[in-house]
């Protein structure tokens, strides 16, 4: 979409034509000073969505969970130069470590002002360098649709990601006539070679316990039926990579969700015995090994496809590395094997893991906690699995309780779960809950995260209000930063320091913003608050007094020289 304006115009609105041509139809923002000509482009503009946040942050998670649900671009406006940029960035590093294709646009300060330690002056192209694919700072207003195009182009380019532009207050002012407000991207696909899809084969049929590890890339490229297709063609297990739990359909006969230390013991077992390792749309990254050994099988071959060339053979050595987007390669592996008869030896390795998977889902369920006085995660989790809705979607914190809860539920279509990723964010799970629901406003999201998290951006309680962005939080209430407070139960003698924490009632809290607050204190109130916050018609919160003694230390790997 191309709109062609004769006449002059500003730079704010040549930014926000550009964001049209792309079809982009929400962007979240703070106004500031720095960037009025853009806002004020956004006033009364029918194609485009603003909805406005209270932090940069926590609306930058926002941008980053619509991309990732949506599959379109997120867009975050910090209004302001100076502190409203720096506030972007724990939310532009989170979007990085996601890879998720994040535009942030910053005000800068004017042109003339810069070097000469202005008000509000921070260098923001060296800021944002580190943590974003590229940095763009635009020069002059006439440069706006060159440079932004570049910039929302490389957003998908390959490895999806986040691409920051910085836009002095002038150029947004200056007018300026603009023939385009719109570039194509002219990507060329590589062709995958046909004597690399050979020895994929001859691997697979010498392979007797082979196992697919799917990623995000599978997601991305909306791939997840191939993988299972071929799965089911060959007898091959699938486990997903850490965070990705989603990328199967749970009720998949031969998936075994998330594999690694913090995945299950089965998905896991398969990667650390397997003979024959399929990469597909993975890193094969740190949450989901560890980089070690301890891991993965060391004596596996592995074959891995990744859209990105660093990935390939980064961690581990590999015996077939395809640099490719997974689509690509299903296409060209479904192409050879049309009129072949591949001779596997899975069927026996395929069998046992349907027993022990069988095993776990049981003993899962059995060992739920649902007795105790005080809640137990167990519990918590097993009554959250019968209460939400089959379509649900999840957005998790980091913390001990999420991670407890990382291959606790089910999910039944891709992009149905979000986590921070390797970022380790903690206050991650509730704004990215509301840029999910934007994106799928027909689909029950539940946002998991501890009080602590939640303290941090409780502020968005508003801008779900104002919006009515309906999604159902469930505060696990321990009381600590769960984690840190293992650690030092564990490691540390129990020298407990900023491991405690008080709060206000969440609860009360959110009905004071508008929203509807419930407070459980039994696992049998549990039942009622969910139901009724799934037809309140506002957003919820749910405030779960969790055992704050049901705590986990998922890094005792970290804390080898304190048990030496």
């Amino acid at each position: 979409m191309n709109r062609i304006i004769k006449h002059p115009i500003s730079g704010g609105r040549a930014v926000v034509e550009c964001l049209k041509a792309h079809n982009i139809k929400l962007v979240f923002g703070l106004i500031g000073s720095a960037t009025m000509e853009l806002f004020d482009a956004l006033y009364g503009e029918d194609a485009i969505k603003f909805i406005d946040v209270r932090d940069e942050r926590t609306g930058a998670h926002m941008a980053d969970a619509y991309a990732r649900a949506s599959g379109s671009h997120g867009v975050i406006i910090a209004g302001q130069n100076g502190p409203g940029a720096t506030n972007l960035v724990t939310g532009v590093a989170q979007a990085k470590a996601a890879f998720s294709p994040l535009l942030s646009i910053a005000g800068a300060i004017s042109s003339e002002h810069q070097g000469k330690d202005a008000f509000q002056e921070v260098d923001q192209q060296k800021l944002f360098e580190p943590i974003t694919k590229k940095t763009f700072s635009i020069k002059n207003t006439k440069s706006i649709p060159e440079d932004l195009n570049k910039a929302i182009n490389l957003t998908t380019q390959g490895k999806c990601g986040p691409v920051h532009v910085n836009i002095p207050r002038n150029v947004l002012a200056d007018v300026e006539k603009f023939d385009s407000f719109y570039i194509d991207k002219n990507e060329k696909q590589k062709i995958i070679s046909e004597k690399d899809i050979e020895k994929i084969i001859l691997l697979i049929e010498k392979s007797s316990q082979p196992v697919i590890i799917c990623g995000a890339g599978i997601k991305n490229s909306k791939t997840y039926k191939e993988a299972m297709s071929l799965s089911r063609k060959l007898h091959i297990p699938i486990a997903s990579s850490a965070g990705h739990g989603d990328v199967i359909p749970s009720d998949y006969e031969l998936y075994a969700g998330q594999m690694g230390p913090r995945g299950n013991k089965v998905a896991s077992s398969l990667v650390k015995n397997a003979d024959l390792i399929l990469a597909l749309g993975t890193r094969l990254g740190f949450n989901s090994t560890f980089y070690s050994y301890d891991n993965i099988s060391q004596s596996a071959k592995i074959v891995q496809v990744d859209i990105d060339p660093i990935a390939i053979g980064r961690y581990f050595p590999i015996d077939v590395g395809i640099n490719n987007d997974v689509k690509l390669f299903f296409e060209s592996l479904t192409s050879f094997l049309k009129n072949k008869d591949i001779k596997t030896n899975s069927r026996k390795w395929s069998e046992e893991f349907l027993n022990s998977k069988t095993l776990y889902y049981k003993k899962r369920d059995e060992d739920a906690d649902l007795n105790s006085v005080l809640i137990q995660p167990s519990g918590l989790f097993k009554e959250l699995r019968n209460l939400m809705p089959k379509n649900s979607s999840v957005t998790l914190d980091a913390g001990t309780l999420c991670l407890q809860a990382t291959d606790e539920f089910n999910f039944f279509e891709p992009q149905s779960l979000f986590t921070p990723l390797d970022f380790g964010l903690v206050g991650f799970s509730f704004a990215a809950g509301l840029g999910v629901k934007l994106a799928k406003p027909d689909s029950h999201v539940f946002s998991l995260m501890g009080d602590g998290g939640f303290g941090m951006t409780i502020s968005e309680l508003s801008t779900a209000v104002s919006h009515r962005i309906n999604t159902i939080t469930i505060v696990m209430n321990n009381k600590s930063w769960g984690a840190e407070k293992a650690y030092q139960r564990d490691f540390y003698d129990k020298r407990y320091i900023g491991a405690d924490i008080s709060s206000p009632p969440f609860h009360e809290l959110a009905e004071l913003y508008g929203a509807k607050g419930y407070h459980v204190t039994k696992l049998t109130n549990l039942k009622k608050a969910v139901s009724d916050a799934l037809v309140c018609n506002k957003p919820a919160v749910i405030n779960v007094e969790v055992d704050p003694d049901a705590l986990y230390s998922f890094r005792k790997d970290s804390f080898k020289h304190r048990t030496k």
